[in-house]
């Protein structure tokens, strides 16, 4: 089962107010809707996004060597995710490398391939890693479905989870600071 830290939020609210005798009030939560984001924050870390910034031409950029699943589940990929300067979606590059051995399924870890993300770093020119933000989206490659797709947990919060191999999964208040894995 998944709790989310809106939920846990609620439930620790709801017993602090049964413990000081308050139990005809709705948790301050109740009042506020959630609602799917029209952008969000990707922030870079050294944790799953080593990479995302500003490109030298001035678009936006995340780049990963974990994404995996898509064909049969097995396949690796490394994905150049770009969006325009203002933040809507431009384009995604994407090249499947071979899955590293050990990494158990359903795990995300580095593909080993580092030339490769040399090289499609190299293709940004000079670039600056800072928070992005930017406009979720889904693009199809060969098949297999690549970018940031908007969701719903079964609590009614909504959530932005990198595809394929969902792995990075924003929330609100979508400033990039946090995500769950």
């Amino acid at each position: 089962m998944r709790i989310t830290r809106a939920a846990l939020i609620a439930a620790m609210a709801m017993a602090l107010a049964g413990c000081a005798g308050q139990r005809d009030e709705a948790p301050a939560e109740a009042a506020v809707p959630d609602r799917a984001p029209d952008r969000f924050t990707i922030a870079p870390d050294d944790y799953h996004v080593p990479y995302a910034g500003t490109a030298e031409d001035g678009r936006r950029f995340f780049l990963s060597e974990e994404l995996f699943g898509g064909r049969g589940g097995g396949s690796s990929y490394v994905g150049l995710f770009l969006w325009k300067a203002d933040g809507t979606f431009d384009e995604v590059r994407v090249d499947e490398v071979s899955r590293p051995e050990g990494l158990p399924a359903g795990q995300a870890g580095p593909a080993g391939a580092q030339d490769l993300v040399d090289a499609r770093l190299a293709e940004l020119g000079d670039y600056v890693l800072e928070p992005i933000e930017v406009e979720p989206f889904i693009e199809k490659v060969d098949g297999v479905r690549f970018g940031w797709k908007v969701g719903r947990y079964d609590d009614g919060t909504h959530f932005v989870g990198i595809v394929p191999g969902d792995f990075i999964v924003y929330y609100a208040p979508w400033d990039g600071l946090d995500y769950d894995t």
